[in-house]
């Protein structure tokens, strides 16, 4: 299924927030309702065009796994769309298309969700399927036994061919050494290979109940009509048992970590991470902040140094995402130039992190970075999707829909000094774990056997 990511949208300097205004007057505020089996529903009224979307978000991705079984959720995620005695396989994402619409799914650390977007006159369909599955999935071993392979080849595609991805696995797998976010979203092979399908029946059961999931609809909908089909689709499926929360913290970093990952691959590549916290700290959006100045855009500090100044880089850039359920990694990475080396690109990396630690933003440089931030915000909630998307992560992560109204607030706060201080705080060099991808030359292929034809006696 798909693999969904949230960027950031390059917008430069512009009278921003007049346009922020604007959207955010024009996007409604979500109608808000608790089944009476506990599932929140959340209604947001979008009349621009006569479409949709519906998605169902459960509380559940890799972090509730158990060792031995990484890449359960994703697995189940496949799972979901091998049919139900209604809807038999195949027929789910048929009838979306036969009626206009597209249907998919992703699965993360914290949370399993699926989608559907159509036109707004056949959300009905959507929610009568979704509410289908929620309680009447069919698993069966052969189609495990099919979809192991799918999934496994997926898994290839994306970390053992890839070698960068390979390194981000690496990373999350040195960073986090007790907690779950140290095995990959789509599983170990090994792991793949021993789950079963009491597993995988186990975690729907604990999982996949309507008081550990979410429904949003938004689009060009009325939030009155459609709430009673809601609640007469969903109120029957009786509530499941609440999931145990997951009691594993990562204990604090005591020194540094580093290690390397060799690789077949045309050029290093190199990774530094840091633990930081989430969406529950007020620093979350200082270090939101720091991440636009550091990487959004060729005008942004690593491009201009380590790509355009010393040539040293063909990609440079940092990753940072608050709405986790847990505190996350706020990592950067570089791919070196040919010619140059790991130690220096990685020494220019570390420098330019120290400069900002010593030296504060410019106050132009502070807020053509929130500019940015401002403007990809506003885009996401202008989509249907996107909007969508952004309060059922913030539900699932326990942040809550609100702080999806109070982002742009909090990131208006965010002063040129806050930037400065997160640096020195979070970034710090006994904290940080290092991966290294060093190319290797490729091993010889191994000349055809050559077939022998035996004569007849």
């Amino acid at each position: 299924m798909i693999r969904l990511r949230f960027p950031h949208i390059p917008f430069w300097l512009l009278t921003i927030s007049v346009l922020a205004v604007s959207v955010q007057a024009a996007a409604a505020e979500p109608h808000e309702s608790l089944l009476s089996n506990g599932m929140k529903v959340l209604l947001v009224e979008m009349p621009k065009a006569p479409v949709a979307t519906v998605q169902v978000w459960y509380k559940v991705g890799s972090r509730n796994e158990v060792m031995g079984r990484a890449g359960l959720s994703h697995m189940l995620e496949h799972m979901m769309f091998k049919g139900t005695a209604k809807y038999p396989k195949g027929s789910f994402s048929r009838l979306i298309r036969k009626n206009g619409g597209m249907d998919n799914a992703f699965t993360s650390q914290d949370f399993t969700a699926y989608f559907e977007n159509l036109a707004a006159d056949r959300v009905q369909l959507a929610l009568e399927m979704e509410a289908d599955r929620m309680q009447g999935l069919i698993l069966d071993q052969n189609e495990l036994k099919t979809e192991r392979e799918v999934v496994k080849e997926e898994r290839r595609l994306r970390t053992e061919d890839d070698p960068q991805g390979a390194l981000v696995e690496a990373l999350f797998a040195q960073a986090y050494l007790s907690h779950p976010y140290h095995w990959p979203v789509i599983g170990w092979f090994g792991d793949l290979d021993a789950m079963t399908l009491d597993d995988l029946q186990r975690h729907y059961d604990t999982y996949y109940s309507p008081n550990n999931a979410t429904l949003i609809v938004v689009g060009d909908i009325k939030a009155e009509q459609l709430l009673p089909t809601i609640k007469h689709l969903f109120e029957p499926i009786p509530r499941g048992p609440e999931p145990k929360p997951v009691a594993t913290m990562e204990a604090e970093q005591k020194g540094e970590r580093r290690f390397l990952l060799k690789r077949e691959a045309q050029v290093p590549f190199v990774m530094m991470g840091y633990r930081v916290p989430n969406y529950t700290s007020e620093d979350s959006y200082a270090l939101d902040v720091l991440e636009s100045i550091l990487s959004h855009g060729k005008s942004s500090r690593l491009y201009q140094s380590l790509v355009y100044d010393q040539k040293l880089s063909l990609a440079v850039g940092a990753e940072y995402g608050l709405m986790q359920t847990d505190p996350g990694l706020f990592y950067f990475y570089a791919l070196v130039s040919p010619g140059q080396k790991v130690e220096v690109v990685e020494e220019a990396l570390h420098k330019e992190i120290k400069r900002l630690q010593s030296e504060a933003p410019t106050e132009q440089e502070l807020q053509r970075a929130k500019n940015q931030v401002e403007a990809a915000r506003i885009f996401e909630q202008d989509s249907n999707f996107r909007h969508a998307m952004l309060l059922g992560q913030a539900e699932s992560v326990g942040a809550g829909w609100r702080k999806v109204d109070q982002f742009l607030e909090r990131i208006r706060a965010v002063t040129a000094k806050d930037v400065q201080r997160v640096a020195g705080q979070y970034l710090l060099e006994d904290s940080r774990t290092v991966g290294s991808l060093i190319p290797v030359t490729p091993k010889p292929a191994e000349p055809p056997t050559a077939s022998v034809q035996q004569g007849k006696p």
